[in-house]
């Protein structure tokens, strides 16, 4: 099996190094300090569950790669749609995309039974330019658990969790995320094939679309949301909205916020991704976190008052703070 990673940051190089343990013909795709030192000494985890080290090929030409089998997209989802270049050399007739990204992803609608089933989101395929690029077909669904940060070049902490659920838009148990599904175990990663992998989706979106925003503007980390009544009862309020826009699109997830919200909580003073992002001077990942949700909203007659109510605020936050500074490219998701 061949398998390149495309964006191999902190999600990017653990899949990566996971895949490499398994046996397979991995080649990250990364730039700057962090492809010297995976050129130099591999990747190098750091984990609760056992520190280890791979040395899969690293470049940042994927020309040198070729055509893969599967490409793992550690790409943030507003970077897709420019990813054209990048990707073209690693795709051949039937190399599937697993796309590791936060939020609605540019396929959601893609062979959905029902009324809205081709519908494109034009917050995440924006005049149809992502769609363009990774064609819906070639997309296998990833809703990546794990939290790791880039503790140095080369050098990945991994904080807590091993479980990337995959699955097939069309919701069957396709072959070749049986393989993948495989590989990812071996190397010793959870990664089951979930005929409904779209209910994973939101319960996930269920924090991030509603702890995320709120963390951006408050500074606060997710124990601090929580634990404050004001903004616990707003991001109860968010995830009330977002179980209904999800039950109007056919997605029924199984937790309840109060549990989602103890799971939260339970993470401590941890930074959410956006707020990371915020500080770091990076582009907030607004467009498939929040304003697809939003989006899906409007198609479906939602109300959803605070989430759009959030989502107004943080879009005004993310305006003035590109006004005001450069914007640091984010290659890889957090």
């Amino acid at each position: 099996m061949r398998v390149a990673v495309l964006g191999a940051g902190a999600i990017g190089a653990y899949v990566g190094a996971a895949l490499c343990r398994s046996g397979a013909d991995v080649h990250l795709i990364a730039r700057g300090a962090h492809l010297a030192a995976l050129r130099a000494h591999g990747v190098r985890v750091l984990s609760p569950r056992g520190d280890f080290s791979a040395h899969p090929h690293a470049t940042d030409d994927p020309s040198t790669i070729g055509p893969v089998d599967y490409v793992f997209l550690g790409l943030k989802a507003h970077s897709y749609a420019s990813a054209g270049p990048l990707l073209a050399p690693l795709l051949g007739p039937q190399t599937a995309l697993v796309a590791g990204q936060n939020g609605i992803p540019w396929w959601y609608f893609h062979r959905l039974p029902g009324p809205y089933e081709g519908h494109r989101i034009e917050a995440v395929d924006p005049d149809g330019e992502t769609s363009a690029v990774m064609a819906p077909e070639r997309a296998i669904g990833c809703v990546v658990y794990p939290a790791t940060v880039i503790k140095s070049p080369g050098v990945i902490q991994h904080l807590e969790g091993t479980r990337f659920s995959i699955g097939e838009p069309d919701g069957t148990v396709s072959q070749r995320c049986r393989w993948f599904s495989e590989a990812m175990i071996a190397g010793g990663l959870k990664c089951p094939v979930e005929p409904r992998l779209r209910d994973d989706i939101w319960i996930k979106l269920m924090g991030n679309a509603s702890l995320n925003p709120i963390s951006a503007l408050t500074r606060a980390t997710m124990v601090e949301i929580c634990e404050s009544a004001g903004t616990r009862r707003v991001v109860e309020l968010m995830m009330e909205e977002i179980l209904d826009i999800a039950a109007r699109v056919g997605s029924t997830p199984e937790i309840s916020i109060a549990r989602r919200l103890d799971g939260a909580q339970r993470v401590g003073h941890h930074k959410t991704s956006m707020l990371q992002d915020l500080e770091a001077g990076k582009q907030l990942e607004l467009d498939a976190v929040v304003a697809a949700v939003v989006e899906m909203a409007d198609i479906t007659g939602a109300p959803a008052p605070t989430l759009r109510t959030v989502h107004a605020a943080t879009d005004l936050l993310a305006r003035t703070m590109a006004k005001r500074a450069p914007i640091i490219p984010t290659p890889a998701p957090a």
